[in-house]
């Protein structure tokens, strides 16, 4: 069995999408998913770029851009009444609701995931650090760890660390077999690579990211 690496944070209208599209993508391969929350904005200061919702020109074309997608997609997305948000409290339940690091089952399975994606994306507008909501939903997820414990905080450090190391910048990102698909519209891709697309083995997959001669890149 193929095995994938879906690295999210729940405050990305595109990880949300991605999620709902991802079954249709890996339709007819046998795959294992394994999920991994990670902190977008410890992404975003590590490599010195801002948010998308925080260029407002930018912000309204997201929203824009996922209100249509999801109509495409015929799916639910409905944004919070705060964006962006602190995503931390709903990270740190994701990590609680799987095992500790090094035991079965140490990463949080699709229900959790999806049940967070819910949560902030199909509120009904509500808010996603809504103290009530907060506590139903963790009720209801009946993490095994505790989401305020070190352990759980040091995970998700550690996990977010480990993505940047590989090159993860942005969510959503999978990881397959080596390389990095970022992106909800990078998932055709992600198809043709687990179908054996001869393209990822004829050197292409590098060679398109190599400098080209006479272009000047700006550092």
């Amino acid at each position: 069995m193929k095995q994938l690496t879906f690295y999210f944070d729940p405050i990305s209208p595109y990880a949300a999408l991605a999620f709902e599209a991802l079954p249709e993508a890996l339709a007819g391969h046998s795959v294992e998913v394994v999920y991994k929350p990670i902190l977008f904005a410890a992404l975003l200061q590590a490599l010195g770029q801002k948010g998308p919702a925080e260029i407002e020109a930018k912000r309204r074309w997201t929203f824009r851009q996922v209100a249509w997608l999801a109509h495409a997609q015929g799916v639910v997305l409905d944004p919070p009444a705060q964006h962006p948000f602190n995503p931390l409290p709903l990270l740190r339940l994701a990590w609680a609701c799987a095992a500790p690091e090094g035991q079965p089952g140490d990463t949080p399975g699709r229900w959790v995931v999806e049940q967070l994606f819910h949560h902030v994306w199909r509120g009904a507008g509500a808010d996603a650090n809504d103290a009530a909501r907060l506590a139903a939903l963790t009720e209801r997820l009946a993490p095994a760890q505790e989401p305020a414990g070190d352990a759980v905080k040091q995970r998700l450090r550690s996990e977010t660390e480990a993505a940047l190391h590989l090159g993860v910048f942005g969510v959503p990102s999978v990881e397959f077999e080596g390389r990095l698909f970022w992106g909800q519209d990078a998932l055709p891709m992600l198809r043709a690579a687990l179908a054996g697309d001869p393209w990822f083995s004829s050197g292409a997959w590098e060679a398109a990211a190599q400098p080209r001669p006479g272009i000047a890149r700006r550092h």
